[in-house]
């Protein structure tokens, strides 16, 4: 699938996604997160690796469209505790 990800355009594959995370470790969730297998990373996360850019040159936005298209499952910010 292509899609448009800060101004470039990446040919995304759902399996080249989950090969691409295999064997990387979740960082702790604190914003939008995406389920990719049996583990949870957060967006940015998984952004910064299939793109290969820096984390500031995207959106989480851009990224949740991505990988939603791809048919992953994402999930919203968790509610901060007080």
């Amino acid at each position: 699938m292509r899609c448009v990800i800060a101004h470039f355009s990446f040919d995304l594959v759902k399996e080249e996604v989950e090969k691409s995370m295999s064997g990387i470790k979740p960082e702790p969730v604190t914003d939008a997160s995406v389920t990719i297998g049996r583990k949870q990373y957060p967006v940015k996360q998984v952004g910064a690796i299939i793109t290969r850019q820096d984390r500031r040159d995207f959106t989480t936005t851009e990224i949740v469209r991505a990988l939603t298209r791809l048919g992953f499952t994402c999930h919203p910010a968790p509610a901060p505790t007080l």
